[in-house]
């Protein structure tokens, strides 16, 4: 497998309690979590593009664009999501702490092996992507932890992005309640 392109990425909480993305290529997302609904995350770029990502399961997390294009991607942990069947890996800089951010920061995180198993899938049947959920419901009951991940306006054709209409607005005030990483809500890699 060709070695992926890495975009590095950084989070900021603002005070209304979105969060603001910044990717070392110029994109920039706004995002916010749907209220009742701790694995949906909305979001809108500095392109224009616009629309959901959530945490399925698995580690997988799908992407829906305003025009209803989907893409999945997994995340491969330490701050990793592999996006575009392997093309891309975005990696979440404001995550790396301590002794493992600086092996990590040092090595190029995108050295660490890669396998056909972590690559996320092409397209899921509607039964799939319910069957994930599933999964990640019966895991948060348990106990179980969702995954860290991150988004991207990567289509899976490693096209940037897509023209969207929806302008990322919603309801709800409590959905980051947990941004600090306990819980099931926000965690330091929240997803997509």
């Amino acid at each position: 497998m060709n070695r992926p392109e890495e975009i590095g990425y950084a989070d900021e909480l603002l005070a209304d309690g979105t969060v603001h993305r910044r990717y070392e290529n110029g994109l920039e997302e706004w995002r916010r979590r749907t209220s009742g609904h701790p694995h949906l995350v909305h979001w809108h770029d500095n392109r224009g593009a616009s629309g959901t990502d959530e945490l399925l399961g698995d580690r997988i997390i799908k992407r829906s664009l305003a025009d209803g294009t989907v893409t999945y991607a997994r995340d491969i942990g330490y701050g990793r999501t592999l996006w575009a069947r392997g093309e891309k890996v975005l990696v979440n800089r404001s995550s790396f702490g301590g002794r493992m951010g600086v092996l990590l920061a040092g090595l190029g995180v995108a050295t660490l092996a890669i396998t056909a198993a972590q690559l996320p899938p092409l397209s899921m049947s509607p039964e799939q992507e319910e069957a994930l959920r599933q999964q990640q419901a019966q895991a948060q009951q348990s106990g179980g932890g969702g995954g860290d991940s991150g988004g991207s306006g990567y289509s899976d054709d490693g096209s940037e992005g897509s023209e969207g209409s929806g302008d990322g607005s919603g309801d709800g005030n409590d959905w980051d309640a947990n941004w600090d990483g306990e819980g099931d809500a926000w965690n330091d890699d929240d997803f997509g």
